[in-house]
This record gives structure tokens, C-alpha cells and sequence, in this order.
């Protein structure tokens, strides 16, 4: 497989529900308000909020996705054929 396909196999559904969580995550909370509540010496406007929010939420599902793939990969006794199966 392509390492394009790879990739997009990985991000795209990361993005997708990074885009969802976003949305549900700041229909409730004001980046501003978090800002006041975490970081209130920072002066962080709301689109730059809702940026950072995003990309953090997008790196925590892709993490969770690429976690996902490294333990779905075959073991190195399977790739190589030894594996144990239905051998004689």
C-alpha cells in the first residue's frame, strides 16, 4: 500500500471527528473563557482559540488512530511466514 494511502487512511477519519468533537466541544465552552481560565496572561483571540482547539483535538485523534494501526500491524513471525496457523 502507498504510503499516500497510508496517510490518508490515518488522517482523514482523524479529521473527521476531530472536526465533530470541535464543533460539539465549543458549542458548549467559549474559547474565551478557557482562556481566562487556563492561560489568562496570554492574549489569545476566539479564532485563534477555536484554531488551537482544533488542531489539538485533531492530534489527539490522530494519535489514537495511528495507536490503532501500529497494533493492528501483522507481527514479524507472520510477516515472515512462521506464524503459527494452520501448518503441518
Amino acid at each position: 500500500m502507498p504510503l499516500s494511502q497510508r496517510l490518508g487512511a490515518l488522517l482523514w477519519p482523524s479529521f473527521f471527528v476531530a472536526g465533530i468533537v470541535t464543533m460539539v466541544f465549543f458549542a458548549f465552552i467559549d474559547p474565551m473563557a478557557l482562556r481566562d481560565i487556563t492561560f489568562p496572561a496570554l492574549t489569545i483571540g476566539r479564532e485563534l482559540g477555536y484554531t488551537l482547539g482544533f488542531f489539538l483535538i485533531w492530534l489527539a485523534t490522530a494519535s489514537s488512530s495511528l495507536f490503532t494501526w501500529v497494533l493492528l500491524r501483522p507481527g514479524r513471525r507472520v510477516r515472515a511466514g512462521t506464524g503459527s496457523g494452520n501448518q503441518p
